[in-house]
Parts: C-alpha cells; sequence; structure tokens
C-alpha cells in the first residue's frame, strides 16, 4: 500500500474554494479521499466540489459554513458524518485577517475576530472531529499556521499571535490526544501566491522586494503546500505529532 494512499479517509478541509485549501482539498481527492469543501459561500463551495467529482480520484461534497459560527461548524461537520460515515482528516485552514497596520492601530472588534476565527474555530472544529478518531483510534488534525508565528510584524502582528497559538494548540492536543493514536501538527506557509495574502504582494515593487531577498527568488504556490498536508495526513506522517512544518522556500532561514 502507498503510504500517501487516502483511500476510504474522510477529509474535511475549511476555507477549500481556493488558494492553499483549494490544493489541499484536490490532491486529497486524487490520493482516494472523500473531501468536504467548506467555506462561507455556497455556489464557490458547489464549484470547487463539481470540479473535484469531474476528475478521478475521491468525491466531493459541499457544506458550506463560516468558522466564525459554532452551530455552523457543528451542523457541517454532522452533515458530513452523514454523508461518509466518521472524520478521519480535519485540515483548518480557514482563517481571518482583517487588520494591516501596527498594533496600536488595531480595534479591539477586529482583534477578537482574528483570535475567535484563527484560534478558537480550530478548537470547536477539533472537538467536533475528535469522536469519530477516538473511535477509529486513529486520525490527522491539520492546522495551517503560518511563519508569522515565528516572529513579529509591524504590519500584520494580530495574525502573527493568532498563528503561533495554532503551533500551541497542536502541541497541546499532540499531547491530549496522541494516547489514542491521533496526530495534530500544523503547517507553516511563507508567503503565498494566493488572494488571501494579495495585500502581501500585490504590486510589482512589492514582488521584486521578496524575490531579491528569497533564497529560492520567488514567491510560493498554494499546490505547493499540498505535500505537506499529504504526508501529515497519511501514513506517511503517521508519527508525526505536535510539529510545525515550515514550507517558505527557506524565508525564515535566509533572509
Amino acid at each position: 500500500m502507498s503510504l500517501f494512499d487516502l483511500s476510504g479517509k474522510t477529509a474535511i478541509v475549511t476555507g477549500s474554494t481556493r488558494g492553499i485549501g483549494k490544493a489541499i482539498a484536490e490532491h486529497y481527492a486524487a490520493h482516494g479521499a472523500n473531501v468536504v469543501i467548506s467555506s462561507r459561500t455556497a455556489d464557490m463551495c458547489e464549484a470547487v466540489a463539481a470540479e473535484i467529482n469531474a476528475r478521478d480520484g475521491g468525491r466531493a461534497i459541499a457544506l458550506p459554513a463560516s468558522i466564525s459560527s459554532k452551530q455552523a461548524l457543528k451542523d457541517m461537520v454532522a452533515k458530513a458524518r452523514d454523508a461518509f460515515g466518521g472524520i478521519d482528516i480535519l485540515v483548518a485552514n480557514a482563517a481571518s485577517n482583517p487588520h494591516y497596520g501596527p498594533m496600536a492601530s488595531i480595534t479591539d472588534e477586529a482583534f477578537r475576530k482574528i483570535l475567535d476565527n484563527n484560534i478558537i474555530s480550530n478548537h470547536w472544529l477539533a472537538q467536533l472531529c475528535l469522536p469519530d478518531m477516538i473511535e477509529k483510534r486513529d486520525g490527522a488534525i491539520i492546522i495551517i499556521s503560518s511563519i508569522g508565528g515565528l516572529r513579529g510584524s509591524p504590519v500584520i502582528g494580530a495574525y502573527c499571535i493568532s498563528k503561533a497559538a495554532d503551533m500551541q494548540i497542536a502541541r497541546n492536543y499532540a499531547v491530549e490526544y496522541g494516547k489514542h493514536n491521533i496526530r495534530t501538527n500544523c503547517i507553516a506557509p511563507g508567503l503565498i501566491r494566493t488572494d488571501f495574502a494579495k495585500a502581501l504582494w500585490d504590486s510589482p515593487e512589492a514582488e521584486a522586494q521578496f524575490n531579491a531577498s528569497h533564497p529560492m527568488r520567488r514567491m510560493g504556490v498554494a499546490d505547493e503546500l499540498a505535500g505537506a498536508a499529504l504526508f501529515l495526513g497519511s501514513a506517511a506522517g503517521s508519527y508525526v505529532n505536535g510539529q510545525t512544518i515550515v514550507v517558505d522556500g527557506g524565508s525564515t532561514i535566509g533572509r
């Protein structure tokens, strides 16, 4: 059996209508998984599920839900369970970043939104999926963090704080649930060419400056994150627990 085979597995991937989440969902399906496509927008979820189902591989269903609503997440997980059975893999990818600028200028409302959507929602999702994993004595929780969680920033400081907390969630869940053969890990991307990060790269000057100081002289693309998620979600990553895997082309060591 291939170490990366996901046949018969069910994966929920939040924020999977574009960018990193979509790339992970597509590659999971290509390796045999049943995939739940979820974001706030129903028609976008349906479109991505249809794209995946038109190809060979696993099956996808669209279950829109906002990560800001615990009830919406409860309903989404319940419907996923009804459709596919127990949840094997959770990829908590969806996040928010409504503020660009120094910490002194962030409103309480924006700060709370970042903390709620980037930290607490991941805890909710894990708690909703864990019973299935405990019953099976097997499972993988993968949180998409950021290299921002490893350093400070004068522009996205609150986001970086939330992403550092995600790394600690992974460590704590690894300690608490490892005895059930459940692995919890983070992936920490660098700057990736996605709509979510567009404010950081969407000008020729900003991109040129980034490329000039980057070890690989280029920005990453969403597909380059999917391999790490496939590794962590499959048998290939069966003894990796509580870790943060940095996928940044060398940003954190070379700039």
